[in-house]
């Protein structure tokens, strides 16, 4: 029965996150950030709220009037505000409605994730016991209605065996102090809420609490455009001498209250307690995985950093928890930035996009970390080689001597070693960059082979990237960064055969260094360049390969925009830079193909060029993946 119930959820999140993918990109997909938007969206409550509270005022003939004035004297600010607070609670609930579901279906709340499951419980009540309780404070009609309901349902319970009720029959019974402790209750339960969120997240390693920039400025602006366009209104004073006969429910918070008032107040206690109950014990229900009764033993490589894996716990989660630097973004297989190589052990892949890891990918051994689990004591690799490297690579200190911007989103940055250092490296190498938590970011060599004290890498801007944000934003001549390497096999092959390079974005960069010592070695095969990008302004050094074909009468350079506009003024090919590469070689048999640049662009060429003839060891890549965190 779960086993059925989680098959079914995931098709349905799976086919969602497709759909949401193509629309938002796997980078802004709510869907992957959707514990991240809970966060968010509790601080825009606690931030409208405090404006609100500001003029707010508690008295039982004051009370109605102040939010009227509040809400319509100043519907630009204060009138904004409020329905913010109103749709940011009610976008809260959804998106940890949500978070919860996913949990559930993808069965992330088992063993380790035990803790965070029942936390996420107390959580989820407390926000919907303060979002009740904020009905009650604007003292309208919809006020009026929550708290006699809320009372009813009170007095259902033996304990009150009918007398909260009373308190609510006439006008008389409710006095300034009632407004007070609903102020009281309405700032005293966020800040347990808010202490229930900081547990809830401790044993989530590196969880993320705030969305990405793009996506938080787009949810901050669809919420100030709802807020405008329908704004929250009041629903007429409180009168305790009627009954409120029609009012506006917000159903996301209120569901269940006509229940009550059709004397279901037992049924619905019994209901929520059975539900709570019911996810409270859902981590020890059946059905066990294989290989959750045990601790396993996860070896990443390079580094050969060994760390434990506990029970229910994904390959990312335990990496992290160790201290490993390994890298993610989406946590939920969508968008493979988490991909390695599995060398030793069993591993159950999880469920994830197709997308994000291939069949092929998959056949050779690769898994997404955030999705894997360990079946045995598992040795993985995240660069190809690593493991077989006995001795750690050098570390190298540089000065950055130079900044140039190539294009509006590319930067040059040339270090220049310590005096007396020099790294000797094969084109087609790269270098990680070490940040200071031990994060790597992996730039290629620009220039032939050689030794040399001077490394010039080209960084292209990644949104919400940590790295390239500082190295737009604050990076100056002078500063100090650290590396190592050279790493990489994705060097140049001399022989006879016609070599294409593919590459795409800042793919030129390995591109550019490979062809640059296949001109060193005069090699007289025929040379083709197929250079991808967006726009015409991305093609940041398009001279160069100019003057090479000048230069150089067996290459041949080939410009592609795969969104050429009129402010472009192009004439050249445009599309994907791979299906251009087809078009011009449809039979790829004998030659060698050279593809850089995005995981993503490489995934999606390489099967298509093997598809056209070419052999598998002849086709070369080299892939990167943006990383933001």
């Amino acid at each position: 029965m779960i086993k059925t119930l989680h098959a079914a959820g995931q098709r349905v999140f799976l086919q969602v996150e497709r759909l949401f993918n193509r629309v938002f990109g796997d980078a802004l997909n709510p869907l992957y950030h959707l514990g991240a938007i809970s966060y968010f969206m509790f601080w825009v409550v606690v931030a409208s709220g405090f404006y609100v509270y500001a003029f707010y005022e508690t008295g039982v003939d004051t009370t109605f009037a102040s939010v009227e004035r509040l809400t319509r004297a100043q519907w630009w600010a204060g009138g904004v505000m409020r329905s913010l607070h109103r749709y940011a609670s009610d976008a809260m609930v959804l998106t940890m409605l949500l978070h919860f579901a996913r949990h559930f279906f993808f069965d992330r709340y088992r063993g380790f994730r035990a803790f965070s499951w029942l936390t996420g419980i107390i959580v989820l009540w407390l926000v919907y016991v303060a979002g009740v309780n904020g009905y009650m404070l604007p003292w309208d009609r919809l006020a009026q209605y929550t708290v006699v309901t809320t009372s009813e349902w009170f007095d259902a319970l033996p304990i009150f065996r009918g007398r909260m009720a009373r308190n609510f029959i006439l006008p008389e019974a409710i006095n300034d102090r009632f407004f007070s402790l609903l102020q009281f209750l309405h700032i005293g339960i966020p800040l347990v809420t808010l202490a229930a969120l900081w547990v809830h997240t401790q044993r989530v390693p590196r969880a993320r609490t705030l969305p990405p920039r793009g996506l938080a400025i787009g949810l901050a602006a669809m919420l100030l455009v709802l807020s405008f366009v329908k704004p929250a209104l009041s629903q007429g004073a409180a009168d305790f001498l009627t009954w409120p006969q029609k009012i506006e429910l917000d159903w996301f918070y209120l569901t269940v209250y006509p229940l009550i008032t059709r004397d279901h107040a037992d049924a619905l206690w019994i209901g929520v307690a059975a539900v709570t109950l019911l996810f409270a014990l859902a981590p020890w229900l059946p059905p066990v995985k294989r290989g959750a009764v045990r601790a396993w033993q996860l070896t990443v490589h390079p580094g050969n950093r060994t760390v434990p894996v506990r029970s229910g716990e994904t390959l990312l989660d335990a990496g992290l928890r160790g201290n490993v630097a390994l890298p993610f973004d989406c946590r939920s297989g969508g968008c493979g930035m988490c991909r390695a190589h599995v060398l030793i052990g069993e591993v159950d892949p999880g469920v994830y996009q197709p997308g994000a890891l291939s069949a092929e990918q998959r056949a050779r051994g690769d898994v997404l970390l955030c999705c894997a689990r360990a079946l045995t004591d598992v040795e993985i690799e995240l660069e190809e080689g690593a493991a077989a490297r006995e001795e750690p690579l050098p570390v190298y200190h540089a000065s950055v001597e130079r900044l140039e911007r190539l294009a509006p989103d590319v930067m040059l940055v040339a270090l220049r070693l310590d005096p007396g250092k020099t790294i000797a490296y094969e084109a087609g190498q790269y270098v990680n960059i070490l940040l200071e938590d031990g994060a790597r970011r992996a730039y290629s060599f620009t220039e032939r082979s050689g030794a040399t004290d001077l490394v010039v890498l080209h960084v292209r801007r990644i949104q919400n990237g940590r790295f390239t944000s500082y190295v737009f934003d604050k990076l100056r001549v002078g500063d100090r960064m650290r590396f190592e390497g050279p790493l990489g096999a994705t060097v140049l092959r001399d022989g006879e055969r016609p070599i294409v390079f593919v590459a795409g974005a800042t793919g030129f960069a390995p591109v550019k260094s490979l062809l640059e010592e296949a001109f060193a070695r005069d090699i007289r095969a025929p040379l083709y360049l197929y250079w991808g990008v967006r726009k015409r302004r991305d093609l940041y050094l398009a001279d160069l390969p100019a003057q090479w074909a000048r230069e150089h009468a067996n290459f041949k350079f080939v410009p592609v925009l795969s969104d050429a506009g009129p402010e472009d003024e192009w004439t050249g090919r445009t599309g994907l830079v791979h299906e251009a590469l087809l078009a011009d070689f449809p039979d790829l048999a004998g030659h060698l193909v050279y593809a850089c640049g995005s995981m993503q662009m490489v995934d999606h060429a390489r099967p298509a060029l093997l598809a056209h003839g070419l052999d598998e060891s002849s086709c070369l890549s080299d892939a990167f993946t943006p990383q933001s965190a």
